[in-house]
């Protein structure tokens, strides 16, 4: 593990970035890439785009990894200062209470509390019940609603306050792997390329906005790029813990590579070559069956304009959507080294058309 790499990880993966809020990690974005493309803009959405130009004629990939998060925002602050709130993106209610988390406002973070009546008041047949996210509330330390007020404003976003941790051997736990991994990858890929300068495609690597909420920068982005070929960077749901299911998740495990996905979102010829390059480059690399939409930005890349070989290449991990998501780190470097090696091997008269 590669300390500098791990270190811009940490940033990126840190840098507060719910739905519709991602500038704090596209800045890291940007600061990352500046010295690298040959040129990197951010959209009217806030997608950050970047760009290595290939050979004259080449064709356009694009490599998409959302920078969103998910987590909640302010709706509403009571006569005694607690503040009540909504989910962006999917949020699971049952882990909510009692967590530490950060209101990011326009005067810096404030840290707070989601309160939870203790045991000892809950009658026993109620324990168990989830409380809706409407009725749960942050306690920022406040004694009425004029104080609070002064710190924090409706409107304003709010994540988990938990960062990147090293478990044991390669494997990381964090909030937000999902998926400012993805855009991590994108980044490398294109320091990689950079560094080889050999690529044989026109090279577009976007950081997208608001994927946990509609896929909304994926769409926008791939209809500005025009990509011949999408490739959407993600996580996908490990299944190496106990009580998965194999049956509906298959057999997907920590440390035995990316995923590549199989199914009607992704290019059959584009899988092929996916398939190709791992066995060429000696990386491991795990399949997973999808028989429907995907619900990453590779859905969206695949209808835009006349159509687009699209796949999805993602990182196993466990316990996503919630702060402590697990993966590991080998599996990040392995996609790195699958997406590099791609950008070498998409020929001018490649043809993605299904025979």
């Amino acid at each position: 593990m590669n300390e500098q790499d791990f270190q811009f990880f940490k940033e990126l993966v840190e840098a507060p970035s719910p739905s519709g809020f991602e500038q704090p990690a596209q800045r890291v974005i940007r600061k990352a890439l500046a010295d690298v493309v040959d040129d990197v803009r951010t959209d009217v959405m806030g997608n950050v785009i970047a760009h290595i130009k290939g050979p004259k004629g080449s064709p356009r990939l694009m490599l998409a990894g959302h920078c969103d998060e998910i987590g909640f925002m302010i709706k509403y602050i009571d006569d005694q200062g607690y503040l009540f709130f909504a989910p962006i993106g999917g949020v699971d209610a049952h882990l909510v209470p009692g967590q530490r988390v950060t209101v990011h406002t326009s005067g810096g973070s404030v840290p707070g509390v989601v309160g939870k009546r203790p045991i000892h008041q809950i009658e026993p047949k109620d324990r168990d019940k989830v409380i809706p996210l409407k009725k749960q509330f942050i306690d920022i330390g406040c004694s009425d609603k004029v104080e609070a007020s002064g710190l924090v404003s409706v409107g304003d976003p709010v994540t988990f306050s938990v960062g990147v941790e090293r478990l044991q051997g390669t494997r990381l736990t964090s909030r937000a792997l999902d998926d400012k991994m993805g855009a991590f990858i994108v980044a490398q890929v294109l320091r990689e390329v950079r560094r080889q300068n050999n690529q044989s495609v026109d090279l577009y690597g976007v950081s997208t906005v608001q994927e946990e909420v509609g896929l909304r920068g994926g769409a926008t982005s791939a209809y500005g790029v025009q990509p011949d070929i999408g490739i959407a960077v993600e996580v996908g749901f490990a299944s190496d813990y106990p009580d998965a299911d194999h049956k509906d998740l298959g057999e997907v495990r920590l440390g035995s590579g990316p995923i590549i996905a199989r199914g009607p979102n992704i290019n059959p010829v584009l899988f092929d070559l996916l398939m190709a390059t791992a066995e060429e480059e000696s990386i491991p690399c795990q399949v997973m069956g999808i028989p429907h939409a995907t619900g990453t930005d590779a859905n969206v890349m695949q209808l835009v304009h006349g159509g687009v070989a699209t796949a999805l290449v993602s990182i196993p991990l466990r316990y996503m959507h919630t702060p402590v998501e697990v993966l590991d780190w080998t599996d990040i470097e392995g996609a790195v080294k699958l997406l590099s090696a791609l950008c070498n091997k998409i020929a001018v008269s490649h043809s993605f058309i299904p025979k």
